[in-house]
Order: structure tokens, then sequence, then C-alpha cells
């Protein structure tokens, strides 16, 4: 397996479990009362700062055990980097453009700030994902 790729599976899964940790604590906190209630400011930073910091670190640990000459990026790497980021970068802009129309409809800061956290979750999601399916099945 490529290191490429083996970034691409760290971000992939630690994105899906802190996404998924994330709308545990929240739906559990909310409890009967209506979601925008709930306070979410705090459990989102540490959920982000913590995806973070176990993507840092896995990436550490996964590059100390693979020699350098093995992480080297060629032609078809950088290629698939970019084909993964730019289908990333389109859901990016699908958030923002949802949060843009949340704002203007003058929505609850709970919905925005939720809808620009998904843009970024299914970013690292699919962009992970359209990498590791180029790894595997083949990229032109």
């Amino acid at each position: 397996m490529a290191f490429e790729e083996k970034r691409a599976w760290i971000m992939g899964v630690v994105t899906i479990v802190g996404s998924t940790i994330y709308v545990i604590i929240i739906l559990t906190r909310s409890g009967a009362a209506p979601l925008v209630e709930t306070p979410y400011v705090a459990t989102m930073i540490w959920t982000i700062g913590i995806a973070i910091v176990v993507s840092i670190v896995f990436e550490i640990v996964m590059a100390a055990t693979i020699p350098r000459t093995e992480r080297r990026k060629d032609q078809r790497d950088q290629e698939i980097g970019y084909f993964g980021d730019r289908i990333g970068q389109s859901f990016i802009a699908i958030g923002a453009l949802g949060a843009l129309t949340l704002a203007m409809a003058e929505a609850d800061h709970f919905w925005i700030a939720n809808t620009i956290y998904l843009g970024f979750a299914l970013s690292g999601v699919l962009s992970s994902a359209a990498k590791i399916a180029a790894y595997r099945r083949g990229f032109q």
C-alpha cells in the first residue's frame, strides 16, 4: 500500500469516527429539548481538535515505521492527490453555500455551524474515498 494511500485511510477513518462521536454527543445532550438549544460549540471545538491531533499522531507513527525511500511521491501520487482534493473541495463549497443560505434565511447559529462542519466532514471522507478508489482501481 502506498504511503499516500495510508494517509488517505487515516484521514477518512479519523473524520468518520470524529464526526460520529460529535453527532452522538450532541444527540445525547439534547434529550427531549430541541437541537438548537443544545450546547455544541465546545463539543465541536474539542472534536475537531482531537481529530487533528489523532490524525497527526497516526501519521507520525506511520511515517516512523516506513523507510524514507517509500515515502516519496511520484507523479501518480500527485495526480491522485489533486483528484481527491478537487472532489473534497467541492463539498467545502457546497457546505459554505448551504451555510450562506441558512445565514440569509436567519437560521439559528447551530444549523449554520453544523452545516459548515458537515461540509468539512464530507470533504474529508469523500476526498479520502476518491484517493483510495484511485489507488485500488487505477487512475488514468
